[in-house]
Order: structure tokens, then sequence, then C-alpha cells
């Protein structure tokens, strides 16, 4: 079976470093972080008391007052990116044939605020039930797929992919196959996620997992960085319109990037920690790799999963040089969390976003606040540190793992007749 080539069209964002797709890509060029204070509930009490937030973000602007009834802020997060998305394809949705446009979205977690608030109120209660008729709507992770495709009338495959931190680039590689096998011609895709909250922040510092430098929340996320002491928790929402080629081509769509090979593996090896040797990490990348029918020699730059933990920033470089040999010494890598955070479901399609964009402009966002190299990492590796860079991005890997050992690598190649 011959399979169909697939472009992205089409992109928008929501994240710390800003509301929309150029602030963020601005901010990312600048080495930006976007960590502060929490400013979504009282953290005096907690270990981490910053995040990542989306800065300045008033619902009532995008939103009436009934809509938001409907929406927990990871749904709002997914319908602000999307519309940007759709606006900057320039789809008339109206001519397009919405029974063969499907929306595949990812998140993690999906409503923890709207679950937590709930209980909460609950708890307080005199054990009467008085739940919210959008309970359970507000705060199952599949919702925001559905909100998607009620709103603008899409028809096709419409699902949500959950696998931890690896979930929206699951929805883009899925996204991809649907369109690439013929089952569909447009795909939304993405993810969005909103943990910075009492229960987000409380588990994740009960596992140790996040920074606890408050003292300067800024230059706490050092992917790769030897005094690196966790990941900032990240919010926010990030769109991709992917498009078969000819689909594309006919309707004369702006096409930023092509997507050419989609990996997945499992690590097969703990809940949270990656495999010390990264055979999860190098299993993926080869995978997508051959997906893509292309050489080690052709990448010429690599996204990191680059969290800022102990182990995982350890483990990736591992599999990077065991998989490219000589080679991985001259690819571009970088740590969009670096500047970001770790928007945990939707970090792959905010970081699928700077990818493609550095495909289609051909310089590297840096990865910020280093200081120290950890001597356990392989100090002729490229990192990207503290400045952009201008080289040839023909072709470029984004990774993403998750909590369970889901891995997941997406291939964007420049877009060539």
């Amino acid at each position: 079976m011959k399979v169909r080539r697939v472009v992205v069209t089409g992109l928008g964002a929501i994240t710390p470093l800003g509301k929309d797709v150029p602030t963020l890509w601005d901010n990312l060029l600048k080495g930006v972080s976007g960590a502060a204070p929490i400013t979504h509930f009282d953290a005096s009490k907690f270990k981490s008391k910053f995040a990542c937030e989306v800065k300045n973000y008033d619902p009532k602007e995008y939103f009436d007052r009934k809509e938001l009834r409907k929406h927990d802020l990871y749904s709002q997060y997914a319908l602000i990116s999307t519309e940007e998305a759709l606006k900057d394809s320039k789809i008339d949705i109206e001519s397009i044939d919405c029974e063969r446009t499907g929306v595949i979205w990812g998140s993690g977690i999906g409503g923890l605020n709207t679950f937590l608030e709930e209980i909460i109120s609950f708890a307080k209660g005199d054990g009467t039930p008085r739940f919210s008729p959008f309970f359970i709507p507000k705060m199952i992770a599949d919702i925001a797929a559905g909100h998607i495709s009620i709103k603008y009338g899409f028809k096709g495959p419409n699902f949500t992919t959950t696998s931890a931190c690896a979930s929206s680039a699951n929805s883009i590689i899925d996204s991809f196959n649907y369109i690439r096998l013929n089952k569909a011609d447009i795909f939304v895709t993405g993810g969005s996620e909103a943990a910075v909250n009492p229960a987000g922040v409380g588990g994740f510092n009960a596992m140790h997992a996040m920074s606890v430098r408050n003292d300067d929340p800024k230059t706490a996320s050092r992917p790769f960085d030897k005094d690196r002491d966790g990941f900032v928790l990240g919010e926010g929402g990030g769109s991709i319109i992917l498009e078969e080629l000819e689909h594309a081509k006919k309707r004369g769509a702006k096409i930023y990037a092509e997507v050419v090979g989609g990996g997945l593996s499992a690590d097969a090896h703990h809940i949270t920690s990656p495999h010390p040797e990264g055979e999860g990490a190098r299993s993926v990348m080869k995978y997508a790799l051959q997906d893509a029918g292309l050489k080690i020699e052709d990448v010429d730059h690599i996204n990191t999963h680059g969290t800022s933990t102990p182990l995982g920033d350890i483990a990736e470089p591992k599999a990077i040089v065991s998989l490219f040999g000589d080679h991985a010494y001259n690819i571009s890598i970088n740590s969009t969390k670096s500047m970001i955070g770790h928007l945990l479901g939707a970090a792959g399609a905010a970081e699928s976003i700077a990818t493609i964009l550095s495909v289609k402009n051909d310089i590297v966002p840096p990865t910020i606040n280093h200081f120290n190299l950890d001597p356990n990492i392989d100090p002729k590796l490229d990192f990207t540190f503290n400045e952009a860079k201008e080289r040839n991005v023909n072709v470029a890997l984004s990774n993403t793992f998750g909590f369970g050992g889901h891995n997941a690598s997406i291939i964007f190649k420049k877009y060539k007749e």
C-alpha cells in the first residue's frame, strides 16, 4: 500500500511563554524562563512554590459565562490553541469534508482542577451528594477532543491518547498514521494540561520529582546541569494541523514542514524512572528513523525530553550517543523545558511546535540555565547551551517520554516537492 505524505499547515499554542505561537517562538529564541511564584493557589506550605504558569490568563477573554461552566482549564487551553491553529492554517471549514477531518488530542491527566474542586466541595459539606452535572464531562480526559469536534463540526476519527508525558506526541503520531493510511485528510492534533493546583504540585512533590529551588525559580529548570534538582511544572496547550499533502496543495496552504516518521516504544523497566542506559529512548529514535526511511546522518537537531531530572537527563544523552555514534556530535540538541517547564501531557505538542519552527526557520532555541555540565554526560555533545544557534535544520526529532516507560519520537523534515 502506498502511504500518503503528511504536512503541517497550522500551529497554535498557549504556554508559559505566551498565549500564541509568535510570542512563544520569540521568547524561546531569546531564552526567556517562564518560571515564577505560583499564583493559582497559596503554595506557601508546599515544597515547590513556583511553576511555569500561563501568564495573565483571563478565561472571560475567550469564553462567555455559560461556556465556562462546561470547560475545565485543560479544555480551555485546548480550544484556545486550536482556534489559533485553524486560523493559521486558513482552512475554510465550509469547503472541507468534515467527515474526513478528525481530532486526536493528548492529555496525561485531564480535568484535575475540576476533580479537585468537586471533591473539596463535597468534603466540606454535610455528606449530601451535591455535585455539578458538569463534573464528569469536565473531568474526563477525552472531553477536549469532543469539544473541538463539536465546536467545528469535525466528524472524522476522534479520541484522546493518554500515555503520561508522551500523550500529545502519541496523538500527533496517531494523526499522522491515520492520514497517510487514507483514513482522513485533516487532523487537529496536539495536547493540553492544567495541573498547577494543590493536587498536581503536592503529588509531584511527594515523588521528589520537582525542583525546590524556591530562591531562584527562573534558573530552576536546568537540563543536563550538574546541580539540577527536578523538573518545573508547566501548563498550557499546543495544537497542530496535519494535512495530506495533495489536499494542502490544492487549497494553496502554507506548509511549515513535513511529518515523515514516528516511533513508539516502552522501557518495560520502572513506573517513573527511565532505563539507566536509555534503552527505550534509543529504540524509539531508531524506530522513528526506520519509519521515515532516513539514516542517522540525516538528523540535524533533536529536541530532547530533557526534564532536568537526575536520572532522565543522563539516560537520554546515552541513548543519543549509542544510536548516532560519532554523528551525535554533529547534532544540535536542546531542551525546550528549560524555558517552558514540563507541560506533562501537553509537552509533546508544545515541543513539536518548537521543533517544527526550527525546521522552518533554520534555528535551534537554546537550553538555558546551564552552569556546570554533569560529569556523567558526554561533554562533546552540542546542547545549544544558553544561546540560540543558526544552522541548517533539514531533519529534526522531538522526543517525549512518560511515566510508565512510554516513549514517543516524531520526525519533522523540511518540505520539498
